[in-house]
Formats: structure tokens, sequence, C-alpha cells
């Protein structure tokens, strides 16, 4: 009996052994293969994991991210019946890019229980050249390469390809303490490199280095995405994807050599153009008016390859006895055509006469740097005579010879028979018009006095409007945009020149009130993660109209004493 036991035991443990044998020749055998090899380092390819039977569960494809980027995964499965029997295949495919060059394993991916194997790739490093017979190539130009400071750069960027790209995605240039603006819009065109067609979209910045020294302009990087010609679908259909690849190309790294300012230019400011014209118009064109009537004069100055920033003021502020002078506010523009940028100035001037005369405005030169024939040269226009005629022939008539511009004779009246008369008339008149004068004055102190707000009374000096310097101009141009990213960076430059200060925070507290809250609303703005919604003309208002004090003595100014280029 117990022989019987026994004998039964054994037969229970050999049927347990051979199940397990059997579930491990049963396991899924999971195939791995990659569509070509060796590969480039910034070449896409494909993985291919395939299994007849079910795995175990999904794949875990972690451990390729230590030597491989993942760009894209899918799955597919296809059942087939032939003779009877059914059979089953699942894939699936991921699209890589290997991180570094050599040789590399795609190591063994889990799928639960079961497991791929590891596969051997080959990765090669692509410093070659662009030989005129790649797919997709990047040529980018920069002129001049020994620029001015401050000066313009046409830097140039050349996609050449002659495969179908669906998604691309290219960095901007960069270089270090320069403004970089994008110019017109992209162009497309057909040409042949070689022998070979390749279609080609060029891509133009200017490029404005802030200082002088040696720069590098980094190079660009294009990801792209475009239709495989070597390569047809499995199956026709009309849900097949079109099979793509992916590409990273760089572009090649530029170095500028950028130059001081010539110590041969002797100008008051530094202004660098390839051309530059200087222009007047009036608004009588005869340069003539009338007492208290005005005559409008406008100014336009239009340089090519600088910037707004750069260009100067035009109104000459030398005071004119007997003349008031009222400028607008000025009119500033650019043109980003493909072949720079042109910047323009305009101003205009009401010059009001307060008694009759001739009256003689000053010369208006422009000191500037022509770029392209290396020399200096001065805008220049002419002084202007302006002729104001009085009112009417009686105020031209009472007009004191003392005040007049020229000695005018006496003029008889056939009404007047006696000096005495005409002496008491314009004594009549000279105290009429200065007890009015006295009235008014008293009026203006009652009101005043009655108006006045309670309380200490302040004794600030009376705020004074000072030119914006150019790290204000970028602030408005920040606010005006509602660009919140371009007004902190602008407010930490001015707040770092003005207080040392390195923080919104910290600029803040320096602040008046109405201007503190803006600038802590803003800052609270940035960090939320909601600044798309941010509008900056309240900002602008109040630092425009914070009192002179605030504004210290800073200006910013770089280490070739320029002030640094901003646009409004």
């Amino acid at each position: 009996m117990i022989h019987c036991i026994h004998r039964h035991s054994y037969s229970w443990l050999l049927y347990g052994l051979l199940m397990l044998i059997s579930a491990a020749i049963q396991a899924a055998e999971i195939q791995v293969a990659v569509d070509r090899n060796p590969v480039g380092l910034n070449e896409s390819f494909q993985i291919t994991f395939t299994a007849s039977e079910e795995p175990d569960g999904n794949p875990e494809f972690a451990p390729l991210q230590e030597n491989f980027e993942i760009l894209s995964q899918q799955r597919s499965t296809s059942s087939s019946w032939v003779n009877g029997k059914s059979s089953r295949t699942e894939q699936w495919i991921v699209r890589a890019m290997a991180k570094q060059a050599g040789e590399l394993f795609i190591p063994p991916i889990a799928f639960g229980a079961d497991s791929s194997k590891p596969l051997k790739l080959v990765v090669n490093e692509n410093t070659a050249a662009p030989q005129g017979n790649d797919d997709i190539f990047l040529d980018v130009t920069a002129t001049p390469e020994q620029p001015y400071v401050q000066s313009q750069v046409l830097y140039t960027l050349k996609l050449f390809r002659k495969v179908q790209i669906t998604q691309a995605s290219l960095s901007e240039p960069e270089i270090k303490d320069a403004l970089v603006e994008k110019l017109g819009e992209d162009s497309t065109y057909a040409t042949q490199v070689k022998g070979v067609d390749y279609w080609v979209t060029e891509r133009k910045y200017a490029i404005f280095p802030q200082q002088s020294g040696v720069f590098t302009i980094a190079p660009l990087i294009l990801n792209a995405e475009y239709l495989s010609n070597q390569r047809q679908p499995r199956f026709n259909g009309f849900f097949n994807r079109p099979d793509t690849e992916t590409r990273r190309v760089a572009s090649k790294a530029i170095t500028l050599n950028v130059q001081a300012v010539p110590a041969s230019f002797k100008g008051p400011n530094w202004l660098s153009a390839e051309s530059l014209t200087l222009s007047e118009a009036w608004s009588d064109a005869g340069l003539q008016t009338k007492v208290g009537e005005p005559l409008t004069r406008t100014l336009t100055l239009s340089a090519k390859g600088t910037t707004v920033g750069q260009l100067p003021e035009l109104l000459d502020k030398t005071t004119i006895d007997g003349i008031k002078t009222y400028p607008d506010q000025p009119l500033l523009k650019e043109d980003k055509d493909s072949d720079g940028l042109t910047a323009l100035r305009e101003e205009k001037i009401a010059f009001i006469p307060s008694k009759p005369g001739e009256y003689t405005l000053p010369a208006l030169d422009i000191v500037w740097f022509n770029t392209k024939t290396q020399k200096t040269e001065t805008a220049h226009l002419p002084s202007v005579k302006l002729t104001a005629l009085a009112g009417s022939t009686d105020a031209q008539n009472s007009a004191p010879p003392a005040t007049s511009s020229t000695p005018q004779e006496p003029v008889t009246s056939p009404m007047t028979t006696s000096p005495i008369t005409v002496t008491n008339s314009s004594d009549t008149r000279f105290w009429q018009a200065v007890s009015a004068t006295l009235a008014l004055g008293w009026l203006l102190t009652i009101v005043v006095f009655y108006r006045r707000p309670s309380g200490k009374v302040s004794k600030d000096k009376p705020v004074e409007r000072v030119p914006e310097t150019a790290m204000e101009k970028t602030l408005k141009r920040a606010c005006w945009e509602n660009n919140p990213q371009a007004a902190k960076q602008a407010l930490l430059q001015w707040g770092k020149a003005e207080f040392g200060a390195e923080s919104l925070g910290a600029i803040a507290a320096h602040c008046p009130e109405a201007l503190r809250e803006e600038i802590l609303a803003l800052n609270r703005l940035l960090y939320s993660g909601q600044s798309q919604d941010w509008q900056g003309q309240t900002l602008w208002q109040v630092f425009s109209t914070k009192p002179a004090a605030v504004s210290g003595k800073g200006k910013g100014k770089s280490d070739d004493g320029l002030e640094p280029l901003f646009k409004i």
C-alpha cells in the first residue's frame, strides 16, 4: 500500500516537471531587427520587434533610452489561415535616433516574462561636409564676417532637399550680446548642386552685435521627417501609413570678428549704415506764417542697415527768442526686406512766433559711418529763415520799434494830430494790460489755494520729462506688444543699472507704489504660467510717469561706451 502511494506521488512530480518544460518551450519568441546597419549619428532608423505568438505582456522600452532617442512607436497585428491552420503575428515598430557614435547595443526588451535578444548596431559620426548628394543639408553664410560694432550682419540660411519633408523644426540663430531680426518671408526655388536637382528654402536674418570682440553664431539644428523612397508599403490599401524617416541636420558655426568704433569717427553718436538720407518738408513752402499761428516742419531720417534704436533725435533744442517750439511724438518704423533692415525716424515740429520778424533755424548735421565705403559722412540740412507777420495791420502799427527785429520808421496816422494823444493811448493800453494780468494772477492764486489738497505740502521739485534711455525704449516696446518675457528682461537690465537689483522683487522695492504693484503683478503672472494673457499698457503708463529721482544715473552703456541697441 505504501509502495503504491510512493509511485503515485512520483507520477505527479514528473507531470509537473513536464508542464514546466512545456511552458518554457511554448514561451513566445521575439525577433528584433533594424532597417539598416550601420546608421548615421543624426539619422533616424527603425527597430522592429516581431512575435509569432502573443507575448506575456506589453513591451517596456525604457532601456532603449540610455543610448537612443525614441521618436515614435506603433503596433500592428496580422492574421492568416493556411491549410486549415491559423497563425498570428504581432509587430512593434520603434523609430529611434542614436545619442552617440560607436558600436552600440539594442538591449533586451522585456515583454512581461518574455524578452527579446540584444542586437549590435554600428553608428557612424557624420563629420563630412555636404558633397551635394545628401537628401537634406544646410548651408549658412554671414556677410560681413568682420563687421563694426552695432552694424548689420546679413545671416543667410539655405535648406537643400531632394525629398519631400512632411514635418520639420529649425532652431534660431544664437549669438551673445546681439540683436537678431528675421527678414521678410522665406523664399523657395529649385537649383542644381553638382548636377543633382534640389529644392531650396532660403531664410535671412539681420544680426547687430552690440559689443566688439570675437563672437560665434552657433550651428542651426534641423529636425526633419521626410518620405522615404527606398521602401514600398508592405500592403496596398487606403489606410496604409507612408514610410518616413527622421533626420537631424546641423549647419556649420560662423565666427564674427566685431570691430570697435573707428578712431577716425568724430561724430557725437556712433551711427553706422549702408546708406542714409535726411530730408525736410514745411507746411508752407514760403516759410512764412503769422504771429500766434504754427508753421510745421517735418524732418525724416532714413537709414539702411541699422535699427530705429540707433537713429538720433533730430530736434535742435537751441532756444530762439521770440519763437516757441512744439515737437510731436516721433514716428518710428522698421522695414524688414530681404536685403536688410531699414529704419525710419520722422519728427514733426510746430514753430509758433510770438512777435513779428525773421528767425533763423540752425543747420542740421547727422554724422554717420558708411559701412560700404568705410568712410565717415555727414548728412546736412542748411539753416532756414522763417518770416513771422503780424496778425493784423493794427497789431503791426502798435508794435513798439524796440521789440522789432529790424528798425522801422515812425508811422504817422492821419487820425493822430497830437503826440500826447498817442502817448496817453499807449500808456492806457499798457496799464490796462498790466491790470488785467495782475487780476488774472490773483484769480489763479485763489483757485490754486482752494483746490490745494490738505496735509503736508510736498517740497519735491516738479517732475521733468527726460529722454528715454535705450532700456526704457525696450520696455516700451515689450509693453506695447504684451510680451511679458521681454518686459521682464528690460526691467532686470534697468533695475541692475539703476539700483544694483537683480530680481523683479528687489527692483519693486525701490519703486513708487503704483509701479511696484505692476512689477510684482508681472512677476506673479510669470510664475503662474499664464503670461499669454498679460496686458502691458498699464505697466508702461506707470513706468513712464515715475518721478525723475527713481530713474537714477545709470544709462546702461556697453563696454565700448555705446548705448546698447534696443528697438522701440
